[in-house]
């Protein structure tokens, strides 16, 4: 009796303590977001996969009349859109990998295949036997013959680095194996590369909302005592604390992230120490079942006896936020980056706002495909990418700043950066988890 007790208790005990000493985040699960074991993070990232290849691809060869797509990449010089095709389990290419995607009408569906040496599990069955064929080139062309395409999609552009993948070497193999017929066929991949990967699931979406909620958690308790103590704490310091607690919990951040302080031009403090009364800014960017998030907040440090921010930073906030009002109102499906752009900005300058628009999507990068609404450094539109229109599916990291007098600060202008991210469909924009709106207080 006594050892089946023991075996009862101590795997118990050491779960405990193992909860306790080494993730602590966990204990706490009303308050923090879950996050997947990786293993089940590959599953979920996986069935995401084969509904995307099996509803979002043929619908979007079709929307842009290209019957054969090629994606062809070399080991550690991946295509951008190689890893966004392949099992979560697959970290890079293969040797020389190709894939191929044959759009054989609505009744049929989208056909899948590799000519590669290596299987990618069950989503691209490989046509090529290197012991009986070893010229890898001869057999893909051999096969795209075979299917006799009208258009054969390829990865090179002028517009998007997403959909410039493939390398001129390879350009040339394939064209001189395809030969003149059927090099002739050959058009740019473009539009089915980015709306690819612009194009978002529902089940995606949803999901969504639970990673932005996982990065306004991090950057919540980095604008706390937490990881702060004025007088004491830098900049560096909460940075550095970001970039670990995002390792800590098992994920990535695509960028590094960012912390600076704006404060009163009378103040004797010039350094990056954070003090009472200093506003403090983060850009922060995770990355969790292979999407991005990117958010930029801000935070008050109280002065002893405050109990809230001064009213002159708070209204600032709340100019930043309709700011953002302005810009989401104005993104309507159809429209480009560039239209969005010249309309929000026109709106801002009738209602006396002082800012500037720089918005991109978001997805599986963190500046992803899609729509550039604006850049910081070109206010007058963007040629190329902000020409490209707003699709419904889609998500957007809503990223602006305004300058605003304060008035406790002898009417020093401060500049609110603020970025939040959410989706568009039918339904409208919604902010992924919701925005900020009232700043964070640092006791």
């Amino acid at each position: 009796m006594k050892r089946d007790v023991r075996r009862i208790i101590y795997p118990v005990l050491l779960l405990t303590a193992f909860l306790w000493h080494s993730s602590p985040e966990l204990l706490c699960l009303p308050e923090s977001p879950v996050i997947l074991p990786v293993r089940e993070q590959a599953r979920v990232v996986n069935l995401w996969l084969e509904k995307r290849l099996e509803t979002i691809l043929p619908e979007i060869m079709r929307r842009e009349g290209v019957d054969m797509w090629v994606v062809i990449c070399q080991e550690y010089n991946e295509d951008p859109v190689f890893l966004t095709l392949v099992p979560f389990e697959y970290l890079s290419a293969r040797r020389l990998s190709m894939l191929v995607f044959y759009d054989r009408g609505p009744e049929k569906g989208l056909e899948r295949f590799s000519v590669s040496r290596y299987p990618i599990g069950k989503f691209y069955p490989t046509v090529w036997n290197p012991d009986r064929e070893p010229d890898q080139w001869q057999v893909l062309a051999r096969e795209i013959k075979a299917r006799k395409p009208k258009k054969i999609g390829i990865n090179e552009s002028e517009t998007f680095a997403f959909a410039d993948g493939l390398t001129a070497t390879n350009k040339s193999l394939l064209v001189k194996n395809l030969g003149p017929e059927y090099a002739r066929r050959l058009v740019s991949a473009e539009k089915i590369v980015v709306g690819w990967l612009e194009r978002r699931l529902p089940e995606e979406i949803e999901v969504y909302h639970h990673i932005a909620r996982i990065a306004h958690r991090i950057i919540k308790e980095a604008f706390s005592s937490a990881a702060i103590t004025p007088g004491i704490t830098t900049t560096d310091d909460v940075r550095w604390w970001i970039w670990e607690k995002i390792h800590s919990l098992g994920l990535r951040t695509w960028f590094s992230p960012t912390v600076d302080i704006q404060r009163p031009k009378n103040s004797p403090f010039k350094d990056n120490v954070v003090r009472r009364g200093d506003l403090l800014h983060c850009d922060v960017g995770i990355t969790y079942l292979g999407l991005c998030t990117d958010h930029q907040e801000l935070a008050y440090v109280l002065r002893p006896g405050e109990t809230e921010a001064p009213e002159g930073l708070r209204k600032a906030l709340s100019i930043g936020n309709r700011l953002q009002d302005i810009l989401v109102a104005e993104m309507v499906a159809g429209r480009t980056g560039n239209e969005i752009l010249a309309a929000a900005l026109k709106k801002m300058r009738a209602e006396g706002i002082k800012g500037s628009i720089y918005s991109h999507p978001l997805g599986f990068h963190g500046h992803a495909a899609g729509p550039t609404i604006g850049l910081w450094d070109r206010q007058d539109g963007v040629p190329g990418q902000g020409d490209y229109p707003l699709y419904y599916d889609t998500c957007y990291s809503i990223e602006l700043n305004c300058r605003v007098a304060v008035p406790e600060w002898d009417n020093q202008e401060v500049l609110i950066g603020l970025e939040q991210d959410a989706s568009f469909t039918r339904e409208g924009i919604v902010f992924l988890d919701g925005r900020q709106t009232q700043l964070h207080l640092i006791r």
